[in-house]
């Protein structure tokens, strides 16, 4: 995760193993991080993530609850490998166009997502000063032209090698959206601890975010932290030992992203991302590992709607998540007391977060002090409980 050189082998849990230039001197007053301590501050604040995928039923369902909200993020531009972004979202046309009106009536900021994953693309246009430029007055456009609060940043698998690039572009494009007293949103990947990802930590590790740079040009940052499944493996040791751990984010292990970060980034700009979907897996048993294949993402009703067809109950999980484990659709249930090493017969795990689990990282969000919580995502499929939570 984040830009690490070392590749992690993903989707495989061990049974048991033993425990084990760019420095800018910046003339802004308080970019230099005083001593951190934990503890709960000035009043949390949501905001949620609305996809493109989903637009209809995301607006539908946010509208009756926007006053829970100080900001949303219409997951709705993409970019091309030029460089060159793209509304995907359509984001002028109904039904954004009436749900926008809505959250400035309701005094909610909008601050629009835009999504790039194409690593070897981000290298060349950030890297290359007229393209990079150019890519920066075309987000300025948008967010004048559209009269948005601010822009959330979400360059996503960038090459450790475009640090420092991508470090240049959040400096200039602040300056830029500060001018016209607009909002920069940063959002990054989780960094797990060295010490909880690796037995033998590499001597190689490079990572894709530069946390200092990001404390200093980002008004917000947001960390996704979530996708956890089998990177931290002194969780496995603990939590999976004799039965499958794939959680979407065990707040034990929100915990330490969190705490990581915050040695670099102020807890007054951190803000927790918490998902509101999960996953189901192929596991396979051999004896040692438990082998995950993931199939596909799955939301709160698909997941219930799935145990109710299986015969099975959702129970709470070790990481706080409900889950259930079966066989085919076409077998029966296979209990938890089955679901061991030992067993070699592949069955399904369904792992996901419901309003429960958002709670939890809600509560941890304020004993931690940090800015808020944002939410992937809100498409009609998440827990309805989550309106109870989100208060």
């Amino acid at each position: 995760m984040d830009g690490g050189t070392t590749p992690v082998r993903l989707y495989k849990q061990t049974m048991s193993f033993s425990h084990k230039k760019f420095i800018l001197v910046l003339l802004v007053i308080g970019i230099f991080l005083p001593a951190v301590s934990f503890g709960a501050t000035a009043k949390l604040e949501y905001s949620a993530w609305m996809p493109y995928w989903k637009k209809a039923s995301s607006t539908a369902d946010m509208l009756p609850h926007l006053t829970a909200f100080s900001e949303v993020s219409p997951f709705s531009y993409t970019v091309k490998a030029d460089g060159t972004i793209v509304d995907t979202a359509r984001i002028t046309q109904e039904p954004w166009k009436s749900f926008l009106t809505a959250a400035r009536a309701k005094k909610v900021k909008i601050i629009p997502s835009i999504l790039w994953t194409d690593p070897d693309a981000m290298h060349k246009v950030l890297k290359t000063y007229t393209l990079r430029i150019a890519q920066e007055k075309a987000i300025m456009k948008i967010v004048t032209d559209n009269k948005f609060d601010g822009i959330d940043i979400d360059y996503e698998n960038k090459k450790a090698e475009t640090k420092k690039y991508f470090s240049y572009f959040l400096q200039e494009l602040q300056i830029a959206l500060h001018k016209k007293n607009k909002i920069l949103t940063c959002t990054i990947e989780p960094r797990t601890p060295l010490d909880s990802r690796f037995k033998n930590i590499p001597t190689d590790i490079a990572y894709a975010n530069d946390y200092a740079a990001l404390n200093a040009y980002c008004d917000r940052v947001r960390i996704m932290a979530y996708d956890q499944v089998i990177v931290d493996l002194l969780l496995n040791a603990e939590k999976g030992s004799s039965t499958p751990y794939a959680p979407v984010a065990d707040t034990s292990w929100v915990k330490k992203v969190v705490k990581l970060a915050s040695n670099a980034i102020r807890l007054n700009k951190i803000v927790i991302g918490v998902p509101t979907y999960g996953y189901e897996f192929r596991v396979t048993p051999d004896g040692k590992w438990f082998d995950y294949e993931r199939l596909r993402s799955i939301n709160h009703d698909e997941a219930m709607a799935l145990a109710k067809k299986v015969g099975v109950t959702p129970t709470r999980n070790s990481a706080g998540e409900l889950s259930f484990m079966y066989y085919s659709p076409n077998d029966i249930s296979l209990s938890a007391a089955t679901s061991t090493a030992s067993s070699k017969k592949p069955f399904r795990l369904v792992w996901w977060s419901d309003s429960s689990a958002v709670a939890d990282k809600v509560n941890l969000a304020k004993s931690l002090g940090v800015r808020g919580v944002t939410v992937f995502k809100i498409d009609g499929g998440e827990d309805q409980g989550i309106w109870n939570v989100l208060k």
